[in-house]
């Protein structure tokens, strides 16, 4: 394979890796500097400050004023597994799964619940089951955007308004880059880590008036660890929906937090958001179309993530090599990429095939995606051509 000149402009910012993803624009730590440190989060200023954070969540992605917006341990895997603990098991449950993350959920309710009638619905990487196909009379559990599958949800028509289930959405990779129909959901879960490149461990938890009935009207037959338990004495805990965590935020954290919101609210909100993810993912796709030996893992367009772009290589020579020779070459590919400060953690991830992962949501920026194709070519025509002797 014939050489390719290494590129001579880098991407000013080359992190792109989906979680925990790049900070916003021109952050800096001095953005921290009024964080409410050293002194108990239960003060009536930390209290402000965690308050804050649900209040211009609610704006900012325009969520319901009757729906509860929490704060919870453990990222989007403490949310979700907060809502699965605490509402499944008076009716069916329905799992799909296109990737890692939703085959996870599916193990937990039937393995570690226990429960019963459990059905999974699920497709390969880089497809979608027949959506239309789902049981609504049951409570249905599923990631809008497959964070490790390249895949999404194309939009929310698919769910009814009226449905006898629950719909418990991990909306980590999709919440702040994707427009969610909060009225089809009963449950949605992100981190802060995701698409705002906020800081880790700390997870929200979104409750339609439909899912805190259900936590009001049902004891689940399992004892709840005390970080799942969101009610007390039968009835809902609302302070923690309104700044009261159950456990010790970070408040360097919750000030990151801030300062994501802040930039989100000068970005035009949610909308604004979106339209940064769609000239970032625009400016990857025009990259991906020109290439000749790489391609898109989804191939219905209508369904392939714009946050977390998976792709897969397509040159025969790499195709030709059995998986741990393949594995073995994306991560020399990435290793130059590092080595050279131009692309940062683009490999896929460990269980999906073996590939690309770039993130495209709204922190980073349109033009640092266009430089990184370049290197990109660079990079695989290196490796082609170390690994073939030329």
């Amino acid at each position: 394979m014939t050489l390719i000149q290494k590129p001579d402009m880098r991407p000013a910012n080359p992190n792109f890796s989906s979680g925990p993803c790049s900070k916003r624009p021109g952050w800096h730590p001095d953005v921290l500097s009024d964080a409410f440190l050293g002194r108990s989060h239960r003060h009536a200023i930390g209290k402000a400050k965690i308050k804050e954070v649900i209040t211009r969540t609610r704006s900012v992605l325009g969520i319901p004023d009757d729906y509860r917006i929490g704060i919870v341990p453990a990222s989007d895997t403490g949310a979700v597994e907060m809502a699965m603990w605490s509402l499944l098991g008076p009716r069916g449950v329905e799992v799909l799964a296109w990737e890692s993350f939703g085959a996870q959920w599916a193990v937990d309710v039937k393995s570690h619940l226990g429960i019963e009638d459990v059905k999974l619905t699920d497709a390969p990487y880089g497809e979608l089951p027949d959506l239309n196909a789902v049981d609504f009379s049951r409570d249905v559990i599923f990631t809008w955007n497959g964070t490790t599958g390249g895949v999404r949800v194309p939009n929310g028509d698919w769910i009814p308004d009226y449905r006898e289930g629950l719909t418990i959405v991990d909306g980590t990779s999709a919440v702040y880059a994707m427009d969610i129909p909060w009225e089809k959901t009963d449950v949605v879960t992100w981190s802060w880590q995701k698409a705002m490149g906020g800081e880790a461990a700390h997870g929200m938890l979104v409750l339609s008036p439909r899912a805190f009935e259900r936590i009001e009207n049902y004891d689940p037959p399992w004892p709840l660890p005390k970080i799942f338990r969101m009610k007390k004495k039968g009835k809902l805990m609302e302070d923690v929906f309104e700044g009261v965590t159950i456990n010790t935020p970070s408040m360097l954290c919750i000030e990151d937090a801030l300062d994501g919101l802040k930039w989100a609210e000068r970005e035009g909100n949610v909308k604004g958001l979106l339209e940064r993810v769609t000239a970032n993912y625009s400016a990857l796709s025009a990259w991906v179309e020109g290439a000749d030996w790489i391609d898109f893992i989804c191939a219905d367009s209508a369904a392939r993530s714009t946050t977390s772009v998976v792709l897969v290589v397509t040159d025969p020579w790499f195709t030709g090599l059995d998986e741990d020779q393949q594995r073995a070459g994306i991560k020399k590919l990435t290793g130059l990429l590092e080595k050279e400060n131009a692309g940062l953690d683009v490999g896929s991830h460990r269980d999906a095939p073996p590939g690309l992962r770039i993130w495209c949501g709204a922190t980073v920026e349109a033009d640092d995606l266009a430089k990184l194709g370049p290197w990109l070519d660079w990079a695989f025509a290196s490796v082609k051509s170390e690994l073939q002797g030329d």
